[in-house]
């Protein structure tokens, strides 16, 4: 029987395994955009194409969110974590060799797979293993992801610069080692045993006006954050900041995501009525991008920071919310799987549409002033989230899947 103090030792090395998955999870998206005008000045690689980079691993998040648990159940947890691990760094080791655009986009969908898997089985992974520490540790793990885009964001110019574009979305590689190494010396002391083959009286989700509302508020969430993604560094260098510059942009938005992300969820753990923040968060995206459109000289830096506080924030919110809405754990976990799979598939071709927007005419501002919309659609949706209804969302049609 282990000690205490050995159990709070696995835990620890366990969440220190989760937290660098997390790390490795955006890189391989947001080192694209700081790089953008150099892979192009390289390789022929319009707008509309350059946005495949980020709408092939975002679809795949997508379709994976449905297939993961089964593929979970069939190969087994350690199997799917440790092989998603070897995708993910196969792929971003692909673009120290990328020679074409079809290269990076390869290595676009690989990474999406292992991606997808990863968020698909990490939170059943959590909850199995933290126990009453479930909140932070989610915490820890949903800003390690927002930490990673940052980092990538901010310092892949620096690589670029000295190195090539190619290191600068190769380098990331070296992360993704490190954290496939500590995860295959902790993965024994997981807790795995049984845990998709719970029990419950299981919901067709596909059924419920309720699931498709929180799956098109994630993905109106989600759409904004794959955008400035994908288009907010080669926007600054279009207004005449250097790559280096542009880097530190998105770098910056992304530190505000995560500040944000560890913020407002605190902040809405307070009341179980979250609209109040959702409401705020919103409307820091609206001013943000409208400012990103209308008044860029004003500052980029500041539009930029109020719209990652907005990004940062909604994330979280949207799958608290529709954490809200199941009290059975698996239940809420099946929940939140669709309307990450719904969602992710639907905002996976929004960075696509910017990019379409961008090569006809010439301008990011419509494709800003578009996400504005998208910001006050998503507010006008979250006033449906009363907690008072809940309970009475998914009592109507009960069916064994």
């Amino acid at each position: 029987m282990r000690s205490p103090q050995s159990e709070k030792a696995n835990l620890l090395l366990l969440g220190i395994a989760f937290i660098l998955i997390g790390l490795n999870l955006r890189p391989i998206l947001a080192s694209v955009g700081p790089l953008l005008p150099s892979i192009q000045e390289d390789i022929s690689l319009s707008f509309t194409l350059a946005s495949m980079l980020t709408l092939l691993p975002v679809l795949a998040m997508g379709l994976g969110c449905f297939a993961g648990f089964s593929i979970a159940k069939r190969l087994g947890f350690n199997t799917v974590m440790t092989g998603s691990l070897i995708l993910l760094i196969i792929a971003t080791a692909m673009r120290f060799w990328a020679m074409d655009a079809s290269w990076l986009i390869c290595s676009a969908l690989l990474a999406g797979v292992g991606i997808a898997l990863i968020q698909t089985i990490m939170p059943a992974m959590i909850k199995l293993n933290f126990g009453e520490r479930v909140p932070l540790m989610m915490g820890l793990y949903v800003t390690a992801i927002m930490g990673g885009a940052a980092l990538a964001a901010s310092s892949a110019p620096f690589i670029g610069m000295n190195l090539g574009w190619r290191a600068g979305l190769g380098h990331w590689t070296w992360l993704g080692v490190v954290a496939l190494a500590l995860w295959l010396m902790v993965k024994h002391k997981a807790v795995l045993a049984n845990q998709t083959t719970e029990q419950t009286v299981p919901l067709s989700f596909w059924r419920f006006r309720r699931s498709w509302l929180l799956a098109i508020f994630f993905a109106l969430g989600t759409s904004c954050y794959v955008c400035v993604l994908a288009w907010l560094a080669p926007y600054a260098v279009e207004l005449g900041y250097s790559q280096t510059q542009s880097g530190l942009v998105l770098g910056f938005l992304t530190s505000m995501e995560v500040i944000a992300g560890l913020v407002f969820p605190w902040l809405a753990s307070k009341s179980t009525d979250r609209r109040a923040i959702i409401a705020l968060l919103c409307l820091l995206q609206l001013i943000g991008f409208m400012g990103l459109a209308l008044a860029p000289q004003v500052s980029l830096f500041l539009w930029a920071g109020l719209a990652g506080l907005g990004i940062g924030g909604i994330f979280p919110l949207g799958l608290i919310v529709t954490m809200d809405h199941q009290q059975n754990p698996m239940l809420a976990g099946k929940l939140t799987a669709f309307v990450q799979g719904v969602g992710y598939t639907i905002a996976a071709i929004s960075p696509w549409i910017a990019g379409l927007i961008r090569d006809n005419f010439n301008s990011f501002n419509s494709a800003w002033l578009l996400l504005g919309g998208i910001s006050l659609m998503a507010w006008i949706l979250s006033w449906q989230f009363n907690p008072q209804g809940y309970a009475r969302q998914y009592q109507v049609t009960r069916c064994v899947s």
